[in-house]
């Protein structure tokens, strides 16, 4: 796949209807208010070396890098928003929805942007935290506001 292809993605979650219940869909996973797509999936990195898993990361981030781009050209410069103060937030008990709460658990930063006429939000991270499993670059499109 390429930037054009992500970005039709993206595009195509920005207008489908969000799921009643949560589940697995075509793209990745979905629930009430959201949808979140595997835009890209590494392969064999969950039990592999970490040198390979660090340079996958690194391009993983390089693709999101390219496609923030484009969005950025789309809808004006999104916003980085480190996940670092949801976890700090859950610990102290507070209810964080998903996708959110979900987002926090596997990325440490996201790109986020308002989609111009949806009044959904779009974020883009890669999810790398946790080393036992596949680095993918995620696309999250929700009607949730950030909390």
């Amino acid at each position: 796949m390429n930037v054009d292809d992500h970005l039709a993605t993206i595009d195509r979650l920005c207008l489908r209807e969000f799921p009643a219940r949560p589940g697995r869909s075509d793209v990745g996973f979905g629930g009430p208010g959201f949808h979140i797509a595997d835009l890209t999936v590494s392969v064999g990195l969950g039990t592999g070396d970490g040198a390979a898993r660090e340079r996958t990361a690194e391009d993983f981030d390089a693709w999101r890098e390219a496609i923030a781009q484009r969005l950025n050209d789309r809808w004006g410069q999104g916003q980085r928003w480190g996940m670092l103060t949801l976890g700090v937030r859950r610990a102290r008990g507070e209810e964080i929805p998903h996708p959110w709460a979900l987002l926090g658990d596997l990325v440490h930063e996201v790109h986020l942007w308002q989609a111009d006429g949806t009044g959904r939000w779009v974020a883009l991270g890669v999810a790398e935290r946790d080393e036992t499993d596949e680095i993918r670059l995620l696309a999250v499109v929700t009607a949730i506001d950030p909390p």
